[in-house]
């Protein structure tokens, strides 16, 4: 089997959509930052089962990091990552280069409220914003019928359906469960960055998680248990935490007992910062 079609011009990308719409085919996107990984593959395989044809884009995005953070060492490996589409039976690739995206001149930025307040914007200001701009672009530019994001960055998951509920962006997203290795870690390029010691403490992020979900879904203090967690990742290794927090599944505003939850997490393991999340159960 051949792999994907290339696009690295929004041009190109157009005309083999109206290619594929020409023939009543339905569309699925996937945007991700490359350095692909079995985590993507599945969100891959998810939008194949729903739609004839399969978009994914692979496009590290400057606006969503900041001046400090690692956007010229995140992981970038296009050749194999084309493989990996190839394995999978994605039809299409997107890989514009940034000036495609931004043009000189570019001034427009998109910013979404609700979701995205607090957690990971406490810490990086900027990446919703990055996040939300790219993604208005990408469903504008390839027009899909849905598109599927993954659970792990649940904040994200959120706020790309404020994005497209708000601003009428007929996309269905679809959120797909994380994937995870044999001991739990949730699959992610920037592991990439840890050693063997480094991956043995990063494992303890989901447990550590887990521990605590089941405690407040049991009817343990929500505040007491966050903070045990954050005690617990210091204990484990990690460097430091900059949250532990008890949220609303659909809203993410902070967690009441009679809803169904998440308890999300970001930490520092020497200079890699890990996310993850679990469900809370609802009290019953």
């Amino acid at each position: 089997m051949g792999g994907p079609h290339i696009s690295r011009t929004v041009a190109d990308l157009r005309a083999q959509v109206k290619d594929w719409r020409r023939q009543g085919l339905g569309i699925a996107m996937v945007p991700t930052m490359g350095a692909l990984h079995e985590g993507h593959l599945s969100l891959m395989r998810e939008a194949l089962s729903r739609a004839d044809r399969c978009i994914v884009s692979i496009f590290v995005n400057p606006t969503q990091f900041a001046p400090t953070e690692d956007l010229d060492k995140y992981p970038r490996q296009l050749e194999r990552d084309l493989e990996r589409l190839a394995e999978v039976g994605v039809q299409l690739a997107f890989t514009p280069a940034p000036e495609e995206v931004y043009q000189k001149g570019f001034a427009t930025k998109v910013v979404v409220g609700g979701p995205s307040a607090g957690l990971e914007t406490d810490f990086r200001p900027h990446f919703f914003e990055g996040v939300a701009t790219v993604v208005t672009k990408l469903f504008l530019q390839a027009a899909p019928d849905c598109s599927v994001f993954g659970e792990k960055d649940y904040q994200q998951l959120c706020v790309v359906r404020q994005l497209c509920r708000d601003l009428d962006i007929p996309v269905e997203i679809v959120g797909a469960p994380t994937v995870r290795d044999a001991h739990g870690l949730a699959m992610s390029s920037r592991n990439a960055y840890l050693d063997e010691t480094g991956l043995a403490v990063a494992r303890q992020l989901n447990k550590v998680l887990r521990n605590a979900s089941a405690a407040i879904a049991g009817g343990a203090d929500p505040e007491t248990e966050t903070a045990k967690a954050r005690e617990a990742l210091l204990q484990a290794g990690f460097r430091s935490v900059d949250y532990v927090a008890a949220r609303e599944s659909g809203t993410l505003a902070p967690w009441r007992a009679e809803t169904e939850g998440r308890l999300l997490a970001a930490a520092w393991l020497g200079t890699t910062r890990l996310i993850d999340n679990v469900e809370i159960a609802a009290r019953t």
